[in-house]
């Protein structure tokens, strides 16, 4: 997508509470000493890999280390917690998913930290679409296919995915909802114990993160039989979109980096235009493709901003629809 395309697309564009103005360090003395990322995610998860690729070339570029702190557990809490207790010096950062500054408001009644409140947003980095799934072997060939089973086994067959406070939960629930399938929904611990069941028959279908799942489509184990993106994801070109049947719907995961609030603007935009720049570099963003996510054009500080409000617009919107309430 290109700039204005995404912005255009993502409802309520209105832009958070002005950035913050706080001057010094200036950005050209800046960094003076390694600058840490937080993330709520283990080594060798996928954004944790995303954010390594980034990290090595900031550093580069910084003549400086940039040091990954993982913090997973807790569905984000720990590390987005510890992320917003960073000084704001402008050495400190949190490469934060949609979960920790969307979502986890909405299932939560209460969280040791607020997404809005406590972080400034800094860039948009990617997203990381989510598909609906089947075993190779399954008769169920669509979409289509799937919604007509479901209503002529009513209330037989079987949709895994993560479980309620989940992405690929809210996402079953919500094509339940669209569908009329009246699916039995399936909560599994990981994406990995869900697909060994898939491939098993033990279940029907399965939503789950595109990306954990494209090496078991490419192997021809799994079938993937919608994204749940606005439109068709490059290198998936022949699969429809969720959006196809259903206009305007999409539901993706991604990636932002975050800093707390009160962090120098000077460094903010020096770091915000350094992500876009590397955002603009085609080998770079292939190298996270093949992790899963897709890049998105460089968006500046305002814009960002932006995005963040829509997606929690959009989210809120999509919860109040399949009747998420905060536990």
């Amino acid at each position: 997508m290109r700039r204005r395309t995404l912005l255009q697309a993502l409802p309520g564009c209105a832009f958070l509470p002005a950035l913050p103005t706080r001057a010094a360090p200036e950005s050209a003395s800046w960094p003076q000493r390694p600058v840490t990322w937080i993330l709520s995610q283990p080594p060798g998860s996928g954004p944790d890999n995303v954010a390594r690729l980034l990290s090595d070339r900031l550093a580069r570029s910084w003549k400086q280390a940039v040091v990954i702190d993982n913090r997973p557990g807790g569905q984000n809490t720990i590390g987005a917690q510890a992320a917003a207790r960073l000084a704001p010096d402008g050495h400190g950062f949190y490469f934060a998913t949609a979960a920790a500054l969307v979502t986890n408001q909405l299932l939560f009644k209460s969280l040791p930290y607020d997404p809005q409140r406590d972080f400034t947003p800094v860039a948009f980095v990617a997203r990381s679409p989510f598909a609906v799934l089947v075993a190779a072997n399954s008769p169920v060939r669509t979409l289509d296919d799937l919604i007509a089973r479901s209503k002529a086994k009513a209330g037989a067959l079987s949709l895994g995915n993560e479980g309620p406070r989940t992405f690929s939960g809210m996402i079953a629930r919500l094509l339940n909802a669209r569908s009329s399938m009246n699916a039995n929904l399936v909560p599994y611990a990981s994406v990995g114990v869900g697909t060994q069941d898939l491939m098993g028959g033990h279940v029907d279908a399965m939503v789950a993160d595109l990306a954990a799942t494209a090496a078991l489509v490419r192997q021809g184990r799994l079938r993937v039989l919608a994204t749940t993106t606005g439109r068709r994801v490059a290198g998936w070109e022949t699969v429809p979109t969720l959006a196809e049947r259903w206009p305007g719907l999409e539901m993706v995961g991604w990636f932002a980096l975050v800093a707390p609030a009160g962090s120098p603007a000077a460094v903010m935009e020096r770091v915000n235009r350094d992500m876009q720049e590397l955002q603009g570099d085609a080998d770079l963003a292939a190298r996270i493709a093949a992790i899963g996510p897709l890049v998105t054009p460089g968006l500046d500080l305002g814009e960002t901003a932006a995005v963040l409000q829509a997606e929690r617009e959009r989210w809120s919107a999509l919860a109040r629809e399949i009747g998420v309430l905060p536990e």
